[in-house]
């Protein structure tokens, strides 16, 4: 197995003091090596304790959300398709299969008629997500406190 801690990028969609939504490129690098039965070894970090419900959203082509906040911090991971992103400040983001947000935008101020971000199915075929929804709210103000 290589020594090297292992990166895995992600989106974090939060909420600044100002209550702006913003998104930040961040990265989880807080892996332990763990081993199994058969001798192999991977990586493997735990983030959160918290409980949490898990739930797969199909959006259909061309869907476009209004203004909205994530109800309560989440994990949001593209099976198949594409969507898009936008946080307050103007920021898009298209994601794919194989790129994570954390949503993370609880207590947004509205700003020109914006309150946390919208999204969109983006291409001719529906974005598919599973979302990990956790109960607790928001912890912190800043971007990347995942590591």
């Amino acid at each position: 197995m290589n020594n090297s801690n292992p990166r895995v990028s992600y989106w974090h969609l939060w909420t600044d003091p100002s209550g702006m939504s913003r998104q930040t490129r961040c990265a989880m690098t807080e892996f332990e090596p763990i081993g199994f039965k058969l001798g192999a070894s991977c990586w493997q970090s735990k983030k959160l304790n918290d409980r949490a419900s898990v739930f797969t959203t199909i959006l259909p082509v061309g869907w476009i959300s209004g203004w909205q906040e994530n109800p309560s911090p989440r994990w949001i991971i593209p099976l198949s398709g594409r969507w898009a992103v936008e946080s307050m400040d103007g920021q898009r983001v298209e994601m794919g299969p194989g790129e994570i947000l954390f949503g993370d935008d609880q207590n947004t101020k509205e700003r020109e008629g914006r309150r946390g971000h919208r999204a969109a199915a983006v291409g001719d075929k529906p974005a598919v997500l599973m979302i990990v929804e956790f109960e607790a709210l928001a912890q912190s103000i800043s971007p990347c406190r995942f590591r």
